[in-house]
């Protein structure tokens, strides 16, 4: 914890006194507070985190998880743990604060009442905002966090391996896409990284389309896109397969989409302008039939949020640094049809990449 925090503090513009990091109610949750205090169990709602440039953090909770806030500090001399009742939060921030001058915040995160809150119990304090490097810092995730997310990505290529078993004709969107999360957490998830997405047919020209009670039909392709999570960290992971009766068309797209994220994975490597990986798939898709049918960026950072906090797309020339850990998730949407995207978790590596996810990204079909 004393590594991150000490990170973060690496990477501000300017010298703060300290950072807090604070927490509403779910789901309003600021995971920056998870990445500074590294608890696996436990909600925090009302929590605050307060980091200082040392790399000592103070943690205030309320009683309700003080079992596990002490249980994850043991044996660190750089956590303190305040037990403090919610009422009692506001002066207890103030009083650890003390004569500080300058404090960081995550306004990226940060609720207005709380910054409300923060204002009247520290009105002589000026306020800076620390999301730059709280959000590089997040950026490129250490030993521990690769861990933990290969494991959330071992556990969605296991229940998506599993789907094809899964495709019966009659089936609606709602009861796959609940199959798929008994899957994953049958497989040892703590939970969805997401609301689970499966489209059958024209919806699944939607990126994010919210699955209902529509039939699985013979001759229908099928998007489902799903993600585990493992000790707060997330996975992220989408598959797309046909049912029954063959469309040529549809098995081109898939194949042109499988081409295109393998292009795009191609150019991985650490130094890359980030938009050299979204460039190498749309080359790909705009040199095919479906020209200008990617309608989304290539990919996005995951961690302890499956939505990271750093995109790419065709105008950002981020390097990639080893140790960042994104999706590659080319696709191509045909509307009123259906649409295909393979989406894969990877961390860069030294000289290029691994995959973390690991279940088939071929053509499947699935007999009605």
């Amino acid at each position: 914890m004393k590594a991150r925090i000490e990170k973060i503090f690496g990477l501000l513009e300017s010298p703060v006194d300290a950072i807090v990091l604070a927490n509403s109610t779910e789901p309003h949750l600021d995971q920056s507070f998870f990445y500074a205090f590294d608890v696996p169990s436990g909600l925090f709602e009302g929590s605050v985190a307060i980091a200082k440039p040392d790399g000592h953090l103070d943690v205030l909770t309320s009683p309700l998880e003080a079992t596990s806030a002490e249980e994850a500090a043991k044996g660190d001399p750089h956590v303190t743990v305040h037990a403090v009742s919610r009422d009692g939060t506001d002066a207890a921030v103030q009083k650890l604060l003390g004569p500080a001058a300058t404090v960081g915040l995550h306004y990226r995160e940060l609720t207005h009442d709380w910054y409300l809150r923060l204002e009247k119990a520290l009105p002589k304090v000026t306020w800076v905002d620390a999301t730059p490097a709280i959000r590089k810092a997040r950026a490129t995730k250490d030993a521990t966090e690769i861990a933990r997310l290969r494991t959330a990505a071992e556990i969605g290529s296991k229940a998506g391996l599993e789907i094809p078993s899964l495709l019966k004709s009659g089936v609606t969107e709602l009861e796959l896409a609940a199959e798929i999360e008994h899957r994953m957490n049958r497989h040892g998830a703590n939970g969805r990284s997401f609301s689970t997405i499966v489209g059958f047919g024209p919806h699944g020209a939607e990126p994010h389309f919210q699955p209902g009670d529509a039939r699985l039909k013979d001759g229908q392709s099928i998007v489902c896109d799903f993600g585990a999570i493992h000790r707060r960290y997330a996975s992220d992971i989408t598959r797309s397969f046909h049912f029954g009766r063959r469309d040529d068309e549809m098995k081109r797209v898939h194949e042109t989409v499988e081409a295109a994220q393998q292009a795009a994975l191609d150019t991985i490597r650490p130094g890359v302008p980030a938009k050299e990986v979204h460039l190498a798939a749309e080359k790909v898709i705009d040199a095919s039939p479906w020209k200008g049918r990617l309608i989304h960026g290539v990919g996005h950072s995951i961690g302890l949020a499956v939505h990271d906090g750093w995109y790419y797309g065709p105008q950002i020339a981020d390097p990639l640094e080893e140790g960042m850990v994104f999706t590659v998730e080319p696709g191509i949407y045909l509307t009123g049809k259906g649409g295909v995207r393979i989406e894969d978790d990877i961390v860069v590596t030294k000289h290029g990449y691994e995959f973390l996810t690991t279940a088939p990204r071929g053509y499947v079909e699935v007999a009605a």
